[in-house]
């Protein structure tokens, strides 16, 4: 029997056995759940493994991504090969550094500039799985979110693509990831102190806030990617306030609202500047390069002999500057754009590969790559959602609302961009999957029941189970009814028309 044991059977305890349950973390991982995280990552990975270099010409934005991460590794920044000059992008490098590391392991070909993408997704995987495991505390719901992941389109056909959405969503679970670890720090820093007599109201030193530090760093790094990214590092600078405080009310802290404002405010300031600083750190190519576009925009444009100390900055403001009006201005028609409205509703998937000239034993044949995510998953997305917002409200709980405020900043956000008919595409919504993904985890171990308030054998636990289990089966079996077109298999137009299942919504 442990000290503390000891302590709470003598009645000698200085924590009161309600606060320990509430600061008290679920503790290191067990076995089993590495078993179960390990299976259901490697059923992902060797999914997206297998056939990986078909087709082997670049599909979709690969013809941007890939040779513009092959330009990195020669110039360090983009380049134009037609006239020898710098070439124009409008989204930061870290993406394409990430794409980069594949070819320059494997080569300039369709698998070198793939595999980094299957090894980023698969990552995710095991993050979201790691990050349910922490959330529920339950292997089965853990296990659940990730093979969810695993088996849905648009995460398979993304992580098989060379296009920098995967690297986006990577590095926002990463955040989300030491978000949730330094949620557990802090109130477990919080118990310890209250176990040696400490008064909660006189603001006690919680120590370093390794994983708040490191929440902020891949903050940044999801901002070197794509821009989007800022939803979230302001959604997690208020995370960390609410969490700051409600650990403060845990451990009885009086004034835990007043107390825990300031240091909220300064931890938000601290949130954004280390991601920034981060940020500024991906443009290392651009900053160490002659060649960068607008690399020296203020001494051409002023007719200065060489840059002022201070100019490397400025141009690099310039840069963004321009970047912010092509974004905000694109407008031009995709034959694949649709609006957020429809992404939960697979109203427009996104064709990245299209080839009728292909042997399949028929008369009429057909290859594709469809960018759509398994139909029941997403089609359940939304009725979790609902469900999720009314447990949050019912039970109190902050880990509904932290899932859905995740979710909602993948998808509201762009929501400000329909009325100037901004071109927009479904896999925008890619960062907020694993979050849909943890929501529907959520519902699922709600209508399961709460392991220690049933008998394992009670009639609720079992219906719910076999409602959960049902509910998984067919999305597997939806995962490999699609596989045909998620993956570019020839196959007969008959077959490649009957998984058009809305019709020319999805042609």
């Amino acid at each position: 029997m442990t000290e503390t044991s000891k302590a709470e059977t003598a009645g000698t305890d200085p924590v009161p056995g309600i606060v320990r349950r509430r600061l008290a973390g679920p503790g290191r991982f067990t076995p089993h759940f590495w078993l179960t995280a390990i299976l259901v990552t490697g059923i992902g990975l060797v999914l997206r493994l297998v056939n990986l270099a078909h087709p082997k010409e670049p599909i979709f934005d690969e013809v941007y991504y890939a040779n513009e991460a092959w330009d990195l590794l020669q110039h360090g920044v983009e380049w134009n090969p037609e006239d020898n000059t710098p070439q124009y992008v409008v989204h930061p490098p870290l993406g394409k550094w990430m794409i980069a590391l594949g070819e320059q392991l494997f080569g300039y070909n369709s698998f070198g500039w793939r595999i980094m993408a299957v090894l980023t997704g698969m990552a995710t995987v095991l993050l979201i799985t790691m990050a349910a495991w922490r959330l529920f505390r339950s292997t089965i719901l853990a296990g659940t979110a990730g093979l969810l992941i695993s088996l849905d389109g648009m995460h398979f056909v993304l992580s098989r693509a060379a296009l920098l959405d995967t690297f986006l969503m990577f590095w926002i679970v990463v955040a989300f990831h030491f978000l949730v670890l330094d949620r557990e720090q802090r109130r477990t820093r919080w118990l310890h102190l209250l176990e040696t007599g400490a008064d909660p109201d006189r603001r006690p030193t919680l120590g370093p806030p390794y994983h708040r530090i490191a929440c902020a760093v891949a903050l940044g790094l999801a901002c070197g990617v794509k821009w989007s990214a800022l939803w979230y590092v302001i959604l997690f600078a208020i995370a960390v306030l609410v969490f700051d405080m409600s650990a403060r009310r845990s451990a009885g802290a009086r004034h835990w609202i007043t107390d825990s404002i300031p240091e909220g405010i300064g931890w938000a300031a601290a949130i954004a500047g280390i991601a920034l600083l981060t940020y500024l750190g991906t443009w290392w190519g651009w900053f160490a390069s002659d060649d960068g576009y607008f690399r020296h925009w203020y001494a051409e444009t002023n007719g200065l002999p060489h840059d002022r100390l201070i100019d490397p900055l400025v141009n690099l403001w310039h840069y963004h500057q321009e970047a912010y009006k092509f974004h905000t201005t694109l407008d031009k028609g995709h034959p694949s754009q649709s609006w957020p409205w429809q992404w939960l509703l697979l109203g427009r998937p996104v064709v990245f590969h299209w080839n009728t000239t292909v042997p399949c034993g028929a008369s009429s044949c057909a290859s594709e790559i469809l960018l759509l995510g398994t139909p029941l998953l997403w089609w359940s997305f939304l009725p979790a959602l609902v469900a999720l917002g009314w447990l949050a409200v019912a039970r109190r709980d902050g880990r509904a609302w932290l899932i859905m405020a995740c979710a909602l900043a993948g998808i509201l956000p762009w929501f400000q961009n329909m009325p100037e008919h901004r071109t927009m595409f479904y896999f925008y919504a890619l960062p907020a999957e694993p979050f849909l993904v943890l929501a529907v985890a959520y519902v699922l171990g709600a209508v399961i029941g709460p392991a220690r308030h049933l008998r394992p054998d009670s009639d609720q636990r079992l219906v719910g189970s076999i409602i959960a289990g049902a509910y998984v089966l067919l999305v597997a079996a939806c995962f490999a009814y699609f596989y045909p077109i998620y993956s570019g298999m020839d196959i007969t137009y008959t077959e490649w028309f009957s998984r058009m299942w809305l019709g020319s919504r999805w042609i």
